[in-house]
């Protein structure tokens, strides 16, 4: 089958009709959620940990356009992490969906913040994989991706945690298993606070990573 010239290739249109069918659903609960949770005035708090803690923003890896970076590359703007992949059903795109609202709530001020998205299935997630998947959600994302031990670096100065666990079942006979965190970092690399996805509409952090900034 031919594809005309700036015709987007089937793949890729079944590709982001499936994640943005899988936003559509997990973000409709979300906002049952929120309701139901101001309504009963039990909202838990967003923000995990903050202050000062054992965490810092030190990576060696490749962006999703080729280029090897470190966490300079990024030293002057907050940097706002989530660790996951891009077969992920259900937490990464909900996650990446939430990032991009905040982002776009940021106006001007999202110059100021690195969205990263750094897997933790570097064997699968590829350079071009991570370009066509980060597109999807917004035009500022980056995705890091690099060897089993740069990533492995990098989720132990974050302190955060991922998992391989072999399954015949599985898709290509393994699935991995991750924390949800999103971590934002102040420019240098320090740690600033940590968020669950899904714990405040995304509103109300732009509005917190606003004061900040």
């Amino acid at each position: 089958m031919s594809i005309e010239p700036g015709e987007t290739p089937p793949k890729s249109r079944l590709l982001r009709s499936i994640l943005w069918s899988t936003i559509a659903v997990a973000l409709a609960g979300l906002a049952i959620f929120w309701a139901l949770d101001n309504y009963l005035g039990n909202r838990s708090k967003a923000v995990r940990y903050s202050g000062e803690a054992d965490i810092r923003s030190e990576f060696s890896l490749i962006d999703h356009t080729g280029q090897e970076v470190t966490q300079a590359d990024y030293a002057d703007r907050w940097q706002l992490v989530f660790f996951g992949f891009t077969n992920c059903p259900d937490v990464c795109p909900t996650t990446l969906a939430y990032m991009a609202s905040v982002l776009d709530l940021l106006g001007k001020d999202a110059d100021q913040v690195a969205p990263i998205f750094i897997t933790v299935d570097p064997e699968r997630d590829t350079v071009p994989v991570m370009a066509e998947y980060v597109s999807v959600f917004h035009p500022s994302l980056i995705g890091l991706t690099g060897t089993e031990a740069q990533v492995a670096e990098a989720t132990r100065n974050f302190r955060t945690w991922y998992e391989r666990t072999e399954d015949d079942s599985a898709p290509d006979g393994y699935f991995m298993a991750h924390a949800g965190h999103i971590y934002l970092m102040r420019p240098g690399g320090e740690f600033e606070a940590v968020y669950q996805e899904g714990g405040q509409p995304p509103e109300a952090l732009a509005q917190e990573i606003r004061k900040k900034l």
